[in-house]
């Protein structure tokens, strides 16, 4: 699902509500995740998951294409862990 898809079918639950409100709420939403996570702090939505930075050590890789060794330096990557109700409900969707 694409931001413009989450937008439409919140317009679609939310019919009296100004579309442009819905999609400003959403925008500012993933604003706030993103500058929580750039400072370095976790989310936590409990019954979806939580998302955290973990850092990557610099490492020595190749490039598939060439066989060249490339060298990447340490970086900080987003790591998310999906919470138990969120586990369960997908886990029920594969099986039905």
């Amino acid at each position: 699902m694409t931001r413009a898809e989450l937008i439409n079918s919140l317009v679609g639950k939310f019919p009296y509500t100004n579309p442009h409100d819905i999609d400003n709420a959403v925008r500012e939403i993933f604003e706030l995740m993103i500058e929580t996570l750039a400072v370095g702090e976790r989310i936590e939505i409990r019954g979806f998951g939580s998302f955290e930075i973990r850092v990557r050590e610099p490492r020595i890789a190749h490039n598939p294409k060439t066989g060249e060794q490339v060298s990447l330096g340490k970086r900080r990557v987003v790591h998310f862990k999906p919470g138990v109700e969120l586990r369960a409900r997908v886990d029920n969707l594969k099986q039905e």
